[in-house]
C-alpha cells in the first residue's frame, strides 16, 4: 500500500505531515509534501482525508482488486466522497456520511 503526492497540486498547508501516524510525510524547502519511502506507508488514508486540494492519492493494488487504480477523497460537510480513478479510465465514487460511518 502506498500514496502518491502531486507536488504541483500541494499548497504547503502541512496537514498531511501533521496527521501521518508514521511520520512518513515530509515537507521540502517550499513546504510541499513528499513521502521519501512510499513502501513504508501503512495505508491508513489519514492524509487523504486532510488534504484540502486532493493532492494525495492512494494506490489500490492488484492484491485488493484495484489493479493500479488510484483513490482520493473529496469532502463536503459530513460527506466523504471516495473517488476511484480506475486504470481503464473509468471513475467510481462512493459516498460515506461521517456521522454514520461507525454504525455496524
Amino acid at each position: 500500500m502506498s500514496i502518491a503526492i502531486d507536488r504541483d497540486k500541494c499548497i504547503g498547508c502541512g496537514r498531511c505531515h501533521d496527521i501521518c501516524p508514521g511520520t512518513l510525510i515530509k515537507l521540502d524547502s517550499e513546504n510541499r509534501a513528499y513521502i521519501k519511502y512510499p513502501r513504508d506507508c501503512w495505508g491508513c488514508t489519514s492524509c487523504l482525508k486532510e488534504c484540502p486540494v486532493y493532492a494525495i492519492r492512494f494506490y489500490l493494488g492488484a492484491d485488493i482488486g484495484g489493479a493500479g487504480s488510484l483513490v482520493h477523497i473529496e469532502k463536503q460537510g459530513d460527506i466523504l466522497s471516495w473517488v476511484v480513478d480506475r486504470a481503464d479510465g473509468a471513475q467510481i465514487t462512493i459516498e460515506v456520511d461521517r456521522r454514520k460511518s461507525n454504525n455496524y
